[in-house]
């Protein structure tokens, strides 16, 4: 391309056209092995002019320009390939090892991930997560009764972004309060629209509840008719004197969802490899266990409450081959002789292939593929807690049957979370944002394991007195009937 010009350009692509040729492949004309400054990417530009699909063909050193060009549209890659750059030869000096060659292809696939496709952009979880931590929310500067007309001098922005973005400032002011909020409460987008989803009560075949914190469990059980609670502990909460939030009995069951991440950052492990880690994991899972035996006091209906668990299996940069895989079964067994469960279940939940914690994502190990998890619940006679969101998020990524899935594991399930997917990183979802058929999920359950209870998982459904929870349970009786 260096040397030809637009017109023997066109000439070119429309011979090649004329043959039913499917693209145009740019070749680098750089001098083996050139320096980088030799090359210039923009004219993948200009051959776009010419034909939509566009490659690149390069001699120079390393992979990075390669790479480049798949940022630059570039669908095609061709690259000269050789065992050894020392051998007699003119493209040898600029070829790839294999080892080179593989390092270029990861390198390519990372970028395709970025770059998306061309649909709406979606969040992922953890930008999610992340944004909740580290932006912004509009709250109120004073105590506001139901009825003000907010003035900007009513409206602040604080962290953390749970609430309203800053971006609806000038949506907000002047609108009339259909609540009060209290000082530096978080606004929502309810206040501006004024659709707000009402609390109602609710009737199902199985028995159901709402994740709740110390703090907000008696406001919960004052607005409908729960079956039980579970508590989402954060590892704070074990440090707490319950006694302080909680009343003195409560007529309804109560489950149990420990704590993933500990202080320092450090994530529950029962599984990996690093003994003294394992230590650190058996310690505070039974301090959760410790203090569901005393939560029990509370809540004298249920015999043998649930804990659920994300017990482990976690690496880094790549997933574990099967043999360390294997072996993170195997610690995990080890881990749980070493438990006092005297009086409670610890029950494993199903879990999505790339977890995202506050300060990255990881690979997920266990818990993920139908086989293992009903080995594991036939061989330790244990049951699990069936997280439909994060399963989706597996199947997509493994490419299962997410039905076949749910049937498979559902007869080993003792609670379930119920929540939409989308893709591999979409967690969380209100039911029908995602891709799960809740019909037919539910009738898969009802057959085979119409006992077990649930509640809905929707990220952030907390927020404005558990608005999300209210609509994922009235969409549910509607997915029942």
């Amino acid at each position: 391309t260096g040397m030809s010009t637009a017109k023997e350009i066109r000439t070119t692509v429309d011979f090649l056209n004329a043959r039913n040729a499917s693209f145009a492949l740019l070749h680098c004309n750089s001098t083996y092995p050139a320096p980088f400054q030799d090359i210039n990417l923009k004219w993948m530009n200009a051959l776009r002019e010419f034909h939509p699909i566009i490659g690149y063909s390069g001699h120079e050193r390393g992979t990075s320009v390669s790479i480049a060009a798949v940022a630059m549209g570039a669908s095609i890659i061709e690259r000269h390939f050789t065992f050894d750059r020392g051998w007699e030869g003119p493209d040898h000096a600029a070829s790839l090892t294999p080892s080179e060659f593989t390092n270029m292809v990861n390198g390519i696939r990372e970028v395709e991930l970025a770059l998306g496709d061309q649909e709406t952009r979606k969040v992922s979880q953890g930008e999610l997560i992340n944004r909740e931590n580290l932006s912004k929310s509009l709250v109120a500067s004073k105590h506001l009764k139901i009825g003000t007309i907010v003035t900007p001098e009513d409206v602040k922005v604080l962290s953390p972004g749970q609430g309203l973005s800053p971006q609806f400032f000038n949506e907000l002011v002047g609108v009339t309060l259909n609540r009060d909020v209290e000082l530096e409460g978080f606004f929502f987008r309810s206040d501006i629209t004024g659709e707000v989803e009402r609390v109602a009560t609710y009737e199902f075949k199985r028995p159901w509840g709402v994740p709740v914190r110390y703090h907000d469990i008696n406001e919960y059980l004052g607005k409908t008719n729960l079956d039980l609670v579970e508590f989402h502990l954060s590892y704070s909460d074990l440090d707490l004197d319950e006694s302080k939030f909680l009343e003195k009995s409560y007529d309804i069951d109560f489950v149990v969802h420990a704590p993933e991440l500990f202080a320092g950052s450090r994530l529950m492990d029962l599984a990996c490899e690093d003994e003294e880690y394992r230590r650190f994991s058996i310690y505070e899972t039974q301090r959760v266990i410790d203090l569901t035996r005393r939560l029990k006091s509370y809540f004298p209906s249920t015999d043998r409450p649930v804990i659920v668990a994300n017990v482990g299996g976690l690496s880094m940069d790549a997933p574990v081959d099967d043999v360390t895989r294997a072996r993170f079964y195997e610690n995990l067994k080890i881990s749980l002789e070493h438990l006092d469960l005297e009086g409670v279940e610890l029950t494993p939940q199903t879990m999505a292939p790339f977890p995202w914690h506050f300060g990255g994502q990881r690979h997920q190990n266990i818990f993920i593929r139908q086989d293992e998890i009903v080995d594991w619940c036939i061989d330790n006679g244990m049951r699990i807690c069936l997280d439909v969101s994060h399963s989706m998020l597996a199947a997509n990524h493994f490419g299962y049957d997410f039905y076949d899935f749910c049937k498979a594991v559902a007869p080993h399930c003792v609670h379930l979370h119920l929540g939409d997917a989308s893709g591999i990183n979409g967690e969380g979802l209100q039911l029908g944002d995602g891709e799960i058929d809740f019909s037919r999920l539910l009738s898969i359950l009802s057959d085979h394991c119409p006992n077990a209870s649930f509640i809905p998982e929707i990220w952030q459904g907390h927020k404005n007195q558990g608005e999300g929870f209210w609509l994922a349970l009235k969409l549910l009786e509607e997915y029942e009937q």
